[in-house]
């Protein structure tokens, strides 16, 4: 006796939850990817921010930039060439591009300077201020409509900074005001983004950046003049170089593979590193007080993102 086949609308229904299972198991091992590459990225970023800070101790900051810079550019070259990413050199010029460099160089030189002279932990605390600058920003300079939750995670963002900054007469520190500063351009670089064309590659924006930093460092480095500097800076430097580069590509990865409502909240997985390699390297430890900023910080900065994401 003969099976009787399944109704024609039945076998159709069983193939459409087939594909959308599989749909479903291959945006959940995107995303999965997309958070390996994040974590992966914000590694890569805190290791390079420890090597340059170590070699700030015997090197002027100028100099160090310079020489950071060079080889970074030709890291980017490398890594372009190798993942067949085109690169437009004229696309550096372009008013888009450039007034991002512009202002990723000043976040970079701000960030940095503050980073030599403050806990590595804190300064990466105080740099994950960007969203809620974002979202100020969006409110200020995009007129975007703001709801009465993302204003309290504002406040309470705000609030987290202060207790990182500290602006008391006996614990002020003049280079976390300048971290902020750092954060507040990283912000407004972030916003260019939008009017940068499509066709202009994500490796011709780094490379722009990387570029923009070097020229300035170069400039600076030029005035206060060239100090010597040995085999164990280089490396430390060359390492550094080689760390970012490779966190920029990453970047990219995590970003193009996985959902950006998923992998954006494990940028704070940054000041985990942080705090764990500054505790290693040079035994800074927050206090009580450092404590309730980071989580307040990070608390209101996750909030936003996901209310960004979801609008």
């Amino acid at each position: 006796m003969s099976a009787i086949p399944p109704p024609a609308d039945a076998a159709g229904h069983d193939a459409d939850r087939h594909a959308g299972l599989s749909a479903e198991a291959e945006r959940l091992r995107a995303n999965r990817a997309g958070i390996g590459f994040m974590v992966a990225a914000m590694a890569c970023f805190v290791c390079n921010d420890a090597l340059v800070k170590y070699a700030s101790q015997s090197m002027p900051a100028a100099q160090l930039i310079f020489v950071r810079g060079l080889m970074t550019i030709a890291w980017i070259v490398l890594v372009a060439r190798a993942t067949g990413s085109s690169i437009r050199p004229m696309a550096v010029f372009h008013r888009p591009v450039a007034t991002r460099s512009a202002f990723d160089a000043a976040a970079t030189f701000a960030y940095l300077l503050s980073l030599f002279q403050m806990p590595i932990g804190n300064a990466i605390a105080i740099n994950m201020a960007s969203p809620l600058f974002i979202a100020l920003l969006a409110v200020l300079v995009l007129h975007e409509r703001v709801g009465p939750g993302q204003w309290a995670a504002m406040l309470v963002g705000f609030g987290g900074v202060v207790l990182l900054v500290r602006p008391t007469a006996d614990g002020f520190n003049a280079f976390a005001l300048l971290c902020l500063a750092g954060a507040l351009l990283h912000a407004l670089r972030d916003l260019t983004v939008r009017r940068i064309p499509a066709e202009v590659s994500s490796a011709t924006i780094t490379l722009s950046t990387a570029f923009a930093v070097t020229v300035i460092a170069g400039l600076v480095t030029g005035l206060q003049g060239w100090q010597p500097f040995g085999g164990f800076e280089f490396g430390l430097l060359a390492g550094a170089s080689l760390f970012l580069a490779a966190a920029y590509h990453l970047l990219i990865l995590a970003t193009r593979k996985g959902e950006l409502s998923a992998v954006a909240p494990f940028r704070y997985s940054a000041l985990l590193i942080a705090l764990t390699i500054g505790w290693f390297v040079w035994g800074e430890i927050p206090d009580a007080i450092g404590w309730t900023g980071i989580g307040l910080l990070i608390g209101a900065g996750l909030y936003l993102l996901r209310r960004q994401q979801r609008r």
